[in-house]
Parts: structure tokens; C-alpha cells; sequence
């Protein structure tokens, strides 16, 4: 029996280069639309949102001189690519889609619109939200927790490369210490880079909950589907 009835999956793009500097790795978009569709076949009503960072991470250097507001953009438009790519495998599954894009592009997504998003969750579809919000200077993170807020979500599960919230970056530090629990206050007090200071803050402010779990371990969303303690709940 899931514990959630509609969660909101936040994926970092650099999850889907795989071991790759930036790009997409189709094997590993592959492995990633196969674990999400078992746990859409439980029941559970599931919204993914995607950073662009394996693609925008090629042009960085070149952003570093543009506009923010330009550069932003152009993060904005790589996520709507992981996001096709995304619902592509996960279609090739069997599981139904619907990529909504914050900025409008009929021709490759649907506008975002809430009900709408809402309805097609309801019907047992995937909804992979792009572009962010819009706007520039908003983070993905932040983009997903307004995505969650807005179709009432459970819960948003962030994954990450490692098995939750430390107290120090434990791929630079060995002895750093993981949380199993931890307030959105102590997050914002510590600095604890999981998620940018906006999201942690809107995630309070809405009581809602945040799971962070380590992606590389298969089946990992699944356990938290259910309920089971995987990586560091964030309330």
C-alpha cells in the first residue's frame, strides 16, 4: 500500500548524463522511466520535474558572459529537452505522458495549466512540468515545489546523489553525518545545500514535507512510495 496518493519526483538533469559530463545517456533515462512507471502502475499519482544542467553545463562557460535573464532562459529550454526525452521512455513503456511547459511551445508540449494538470494525474498520466516557472532567477527546486504546492502533492521527493541530508557534503567529507530527520529551519540555518534557501522556505511556510534519497539505488523510489525510511525526511 503506497503511503502517498500524488508526489512530486524532482530529478537533477545531471541524472540523466549518467556518467557523462553533460549530454543525455539513453540507457540511463531508460533505467530511470522503468523504475517511475513501477511505481505509477501501484496507483500513485506521480509529477516530475527535470533541471537541465547535463545540457546547459555545455554552454556554461559561454553563459557566464550573457545576460542572467538571457542564460536563464536558456536553462529553461534545456529542461523542456530533458523532458521530452524523458516522457519518451517512459511512453515507449507503455505508461502514459503529458510534458506541460511553463513557456508556451504547442508544437512539442502542452501550456501549463493547472486543472488540467491536476485532471491528467487524476487519469493515471505522468505530468512532466518544464521551463520552470517562467522566470528567471527561480531555481528548478523552487519551480517544483510551486508545481507541488499547485496540484496539492503529498510530498516532493528530491533525488540526489547521495543517501540524504548531511551535515557537511559527504563526497568531500568523509566523516560527514546524514539526518534521518531535520526541520526545514535547521536546514536554513545550517546552509544545507538540498535544496535552495526559497524552496525550504515555501516548503515551511506550506507544511510540506520533503524526502531526499539517493537515485543510485535502484528501487529507491519505490521504497519511498511506500512509505519505507529511505534517505532524510525535511518537515
Amino acid at each position: 500500500m503506497a503511503a502517498f496518493k500524488r508526489i512530486l519526483l524532482k530529478l537533477s538533469g545531471e541524472v540523466l548524463a549518467g556518467g557523462a559530463p553533460f549530454g543525455i545517456d539513453a540507457e540511463k533515462v531508460r533505467a530511470l522511466a522503468a523504475e517511475v512507471s513501477e511505481v505509477a502502475a501501484t496507483g500513485v499519482q506521480i509529477g516530475v520535474v527535470v533541471g537541465g544542467g547535463n545540457i546547459f553545463r555545455g554552454v556554461a562557460a559561454a553563459a557566464r558572459s550573457m545576460d542572467r535573464v538571457t542564460a536563464d532562459h536558456m536553462g529553461m529550454l534545456a529542461t523542456v529537452i530533458n523532458s521530452l526525452a524523458l516522457s519518451d521512455a517512459l511512453e515507449h513503456m507503455g505508461i502514459p505522458t503529458r510534458v506541460m511547459s511553463a513557456i508556451e511551445m504547442h508544437q512539442v508540449a502542452e501550456p501549463y495549466i493547472r486543472r488540467r494538470a491536476i485532471r491528467h494525474l487524476e487519469k493515471g498520466r505522468i505530468v512532466i512540468f518544464a521551463a520552470g516557472t517562467s522566470n528567471p532567477y527561480f531555481s528548478t527546486d523552487t519551480a517544483a515545489t510551486l508545481r507541488a504546492l499547485e496540484i496539492k502533492a503529498d510530498v516532493i521527493a528530491k533525488a540526489t546523489r547521495v543517501n540524504g541530508v548531511y551535515n557537511k557534503d559527504p563526497l568531500k567529507f568523509p566523516d560527514a553525518v546524514q539526518y534521518r530527520e531535520i526541520t526545514y529551519l535547521d536546514v536554513l540555518q545550517q546552509g544545507l545545500g538540498v535544496m535552495d534557501a526559497t524552496s525550504i522556505a515555501m516548503c515551511r511556510d506550506n507544511k510540506l514535507p520533503i524526502l531526499v534519497f539517493n537515485l543510485n539505488t535502484y528501487g529507491n523510489i519505490m521504497r519511498m512510495a511506500m512509505g519505507e525510511t529511505v534517505g532524510t525526511v525535511i518537515r
